[in-house]
């Protein structure tokens, strides 16, 4: 009988493509499936698509997806790139986006919608930052905090 670790983590190296979150999206599924973990999957993909984005949007090189194992039924999804700079929303409380803005929420809701939330910059060897969040397995997403 084969033994199945309680921890796990893959990781998806992604090209600077559009069509590289949504690739990561699906991935992010079939993970969540296949440790039993689908009721992470609306929460999950949110944040996923939040860090994925802001990757793609705000740096010119490759990014990666890594989903890992946290504490029971937890899952913590990081996104790194090759920018050293953590954005503002994760340093400190942000200001809110103005009732029009069309950009500007994404990041609002990786904090609104995440058990935990971080950013790091990793060493020069690697270079880049890591933004990571996590989630649990009862959705919590505070819509409130969002205004």
């Amino acid at each position: 009988m084969a033994t199945v670790s309680p921890s796990w983590a893959y990781t998806l190296q992604l090209p600077h493509d559009p069509r590289a979150p949504g690739v990561a999206r699906a991935t992010l599924r079939t993970v969540l499936a296949a440790h039993d973990l689908t009721q992470l999957s609306p929460t999950a993909e949110l944040l996923a698509s939040e860090l994925l984005t802001n990757a793609h949007l705000h740096t010119r090189g490759p990014y990666a997806l890594r989903l890992c194992a946290a504490d029971s039924g937890r899952l913590r999804i990081g996104v790194w790139d090759s920018d050293p700079t953590v954005p503002p929303v994760f340093d400190a409380v942000p200001a809110p986006a103005e009732p029009d803005a069309e950009h500007g929420r994404g990041l609002h809701l990786v904090r609104a919608c995440a058990d935990a939330w971080g950013a790091y910059t990793l060493s020069a060897a690697r270079g880049g930052k890591l933004l990571w969040a996590e989630c649990g397995s009862e959705p919590d997403c505070q819509w409130g905090s969002l205004r």
